[in-house]
């Protein structure tokens, strides 16, 4: 996978000591996962998260499974994951679903294998030197088989560890837990040229978001953060010196692909008005 590319704000936060104190993750987003239409929060990308074995993700079977984004606020060290493969809420639906073997973990430079053993509970993979980004996908790249072909991979929990301490964990369930209101929002939003974005949003678990306008042709670099409310499907911006903008999801195509929001209010006209969920 290439990796995404790289945000100016990021190689500035890496020179500030504040670094150490890393921030929690701020939303973790699929397309599309194991009984998404059906039960959303059964088997939701934040259950990675939570540091619970009663929860788990699963990719909606087949061969592939679609990525997840793991988003935080400003840039994090990752110096060691610990991965719990499988579906680790009974022994049952451990043999029954398949369990990723190997993971791959991008940022918007560089990337990191992960590869563990056919077991339950948390395995430790360490990084050296860490991996370092504000934005992570992950990606399941080999699997161990489940009782039956094309059956669903799944992983129970996967830990971020920074400077020793863990980044997410049993803390973060209430934060994380599926709201039908909020979290088909949660993610980082992209706007201008397709494949060459210029219009960043991200919208956080915590009631905050943030948008970044990084001009490719040169131009100022302007970052704006602020809290939303979220109502009727909805979300509301309170946008510093602007008011109130309204976030709405578009309705998704035929082919049930490409996400997308609009934004409607009293925006400058650099922000654009509608945003994917693809670079």
């Amino acid at each position: 996978m290439r990796p995404m590319r790289s945000l100016p704000w990021v190689c500035l936060l890496l020179a500030s000591p504040s670094l150490a104190a890393a921030p929690a993750p701020g939303y973790a987003r699929a397309e599309d996962y194991l009984e998404r239409e059906q039960h959303p929060e059964r088997y939701a990308p934040a259950n990675l998260l939570d540091g619970r074995d009663t929860t788990a993700w699963c990719s909606p079977g087949g061969s592939t499974a679609a990525p997840i984004t793991i988003g935080f606020k400003e840039p994090v060290s990752v110096e060691e994951v610990r991965v719990y493969t499988g579906d680790g809420t009974s022994r049952e639906a451990f043999k029954a679903h398949a369990r990723a073997k190997k993971l791959v973990l991008t940022t918007t430079e560089d990337s990191r294998s992960l590869t563990v053993e056919d077991k339950r509970g948390l395995q430790p993979v360490p990084f050296n030197p860490p991996l370092v980004g504000s934005r992570f996908t992950l990606e399941v790249a080999e699997r161990f088989r489940g009782a039956e072909d094309g059956a669903p991979v799944c992983v129970t929990d996967l830990v971020l560890y920074s400077g020793g301490k863990p980044l997410n964990g049993t803390f973060l369930a209430p934060r994380l837990k599926y709201d039908p209101a909020v979290t088909p929002f949660l993610g980082t939003w992209f706007g201008g040229m397709e494949g060459a974005p210029e219009r960043f949003l991200s919208i956080f678990a915590d009631g905050t978001w943030r948008f970044s306008l990084e001009p490719l042709e040169g131009g100022e670099h302007t970052v704006v953060t602020g809290t939303y409310i979220a109502s009727g499907g909805r979300l509301t911006l309170d946008v510093p010196k602007k008011g109130k903008v309204v976030v709405r999801l578009e309705p998704r195509d035929e082919a049930n692909t490409g996400g997308r929001i609009a934004l409607d209010g009293a925006l400058p006209e650099e922000w654009g008005r509608a945003f994917r969920n693809q670079p």
